[in-house]
């Protein structure tokens, strides 16, 4: 049996469940094609979200005034301050999108949760971060708050253009942007497991983690307490979640 350090421990809180009303603060709309938006509020003191690896549900109200509930990772927040940032991909035609393509200050919108944290200690001898569009805010929250020394290899899938999503880098950290979901599995294939105690972390579409999973815990035999896989959404269903690992 392998022997897991302190500094490499998982460790998981709970939250009281709480509906909050909050205001849009801050919209900024990037080239690449996401907006981060800063909600506001005084509901938010004392709000936490102590993970990348955390999502609350987004709730606001459609075009034809319906209520639609989204999941979404808090890429920030200051409770102190009363503010929490969330980034939303602008392509396609969801809801959310057509949500956060007009959105302005001083619109209105409900944030429920997170329920708990899963909190993955940044002191990993490595990391492996896989996903698409709707992983990369969890992942971008992952990688600001890593070490510039820490064994980072992010492998990505982007299927909507050929340019490239601005990522942090550290001489330590690999990052790789691929156009299709064989050329991202074919890359999990080629991963060597480094040396050590590390963890790997992987979000998108349902499908393609399931495969992502086989080869985590099946070809590379990977420990189950070392590897996450969720599935953020699922072809044909505009609202899944799915833990698979």
């Amino acid at each position: 049996m392998t022997t897991i350090l302190p500094q490499h421990r998982i460790e998981r809180v709970r939250y009281e469940l709480a509906k909050r009303n909050v205001t849009v603060r801050k919209v900024e709309r990037s080239g690449d094609g996401f907006a981060r938006i800063t909600f506001a509020g005084e509901t938010l003191q004392g709000f936490q979200s102590q993970s990348f690896d955390d999502h609350i549900k987004f709730i606001f109200q459609d075009e034809q005034g319906n209520t639609v509930m989204r999941d979404y990772t808090p890429l920030s927040a200051t409770a102190e301050d009363g503010q929490l940032t969330l980034e939303f991909a602008l392509h396609g035609h969801g809801a959310a999108a057509s949500w956060a393509q007009q959105a302005e200050e001083g619109m209105q919108a409900i944030i429920a949760g997170p329920k708990g944290s899963m909190i993955i200690p940044a002191q990993q001898d490595w990391h492996l971060l896989v996903g698409d569009a709707s992983s990369l805010p969890a992942i971008r929250r992952r990688l600001a708050e890593l070490p510039p020394s820490a064994h980072v290899e992010v492998i990505l899938l982007r299927a909507d253009s050929h340019d490239s999503w601005a990522l942090p880098q550290q001489a330590n950290w690999s990052v790789s942007q691929l156009a299709d979901g064989e050329a991202l599995l074919a890359a999990l294939r080629g991963w060597q497991v480094p040396d050590g105690h590390g963890f790997a972390w992987c979000a998108g579409e349902g499908g393609l983690m399931r495969q992502a999973r086989s080869i985590l815990l099946e070809e590379k035999q990977l420990p189950r307490e070392g590897v996450k896989v969720a599935a953020y959404w699922r072809l044909g269903e505009a609202d899944f979640h799915e833990r698979l690992a």
